[in-house]
């Protein structure tokens, strides 16, 4: 499914009706605030945003998107009139996936569209995944640090897991929070420290791997 935001209707419709002739489901909204209430049901595959919108343009969307962990992951392709190279440069700054310079064809969009997709489409995890000298066993649910079995809770493997598939990126507390313990909790963000320290040092000298960002949370490196 792919959402359209296009307040001109004639746009919107052809978006619409291209992408359906593609094979593609489409939906379409003139401005933010029925885009926002359609997320609240649906998560779409794709949205294509407008920068130039009533209410909040799509600058202003794009950010609430990205800064919503249940969106946060869905590719975005920004549109605005052609030259607008700010608008550009700021949407791509914070997180979308490519750029249409309106007035575009629409088997450029499809093209681009279908190219999105492709590049953020979900790998498939391995059953077995290996960091440095740690590995981890999805289908046995066990750990090996340096050749040696390492007992973990329930919590602690989850975090593990969530580095080891993701190494490099920087994790806040409060989506560790989310990611591991869920929406519903409201526990402190304490406790996602109190899990790091016990992981780290049950992981020996392979607990360093998982790092202290200063200010920010934490992330795996490998040596």
């Amino acid at each position: 499914m792919i959402f359209c935001v296009e307040d001109d209707s004639s746009i919107r419709d052809l978006m619409i009706y291209t992408l359906n002739t593609a094979g593609f489901e489409a939906h379409g909204f003139s401005e933010g605030n029925s885009l926002m209430e359609a997320l609240k049901e649906n998560t779409p595959e794709l949205i294509m945003l407008d920068i130039m919108l009533p209410g909040d343009d799509g600058i202003t969307l794009l950010k609430k998107l990205k800064s919503q962990n249940r969106t946060a992951a869905i590719p975005v392709i920004m549109a605005s009139a052609k030259g607008a190279e700010y608008d550009k440069v700021i949407g791509l700054d914070l997180g979308a996936d490519d750029y249409l310079a309106k007035p575009f064809g629409m088997m450029e969009m499809i093209s681009r569209v279908k190219a999105v997709l492709r590049r953020t489409a979900p790998k498939e995890t391995p059953q077995v995944m290996r960091v440095g000298n740690l590995e981890l066993s999805l289908s046995e649910h066990t750990v090996e640090a340096e050749g040696k079995r390492v007992e973990l809770t329930f919590k602690e493997f989850e975090l593990l897991k969530l580095f080891m598939e993701h190494v490099g990126r920087v994790y806040t507390r409060e989506q560790l929070l989310y990611q591991i313990w869920g929406a519903d909790y409201f526990g402190e963000t304490r406790t996602v420290d109190v899990h790091i320290g016990t992981l780290r040092t049950k992981l020996g000298d392979c607990g360093n791997y998982i790092q202290t960002v200063r200010g920010v949370g934490y992330r795996m490196e490998a040596d």
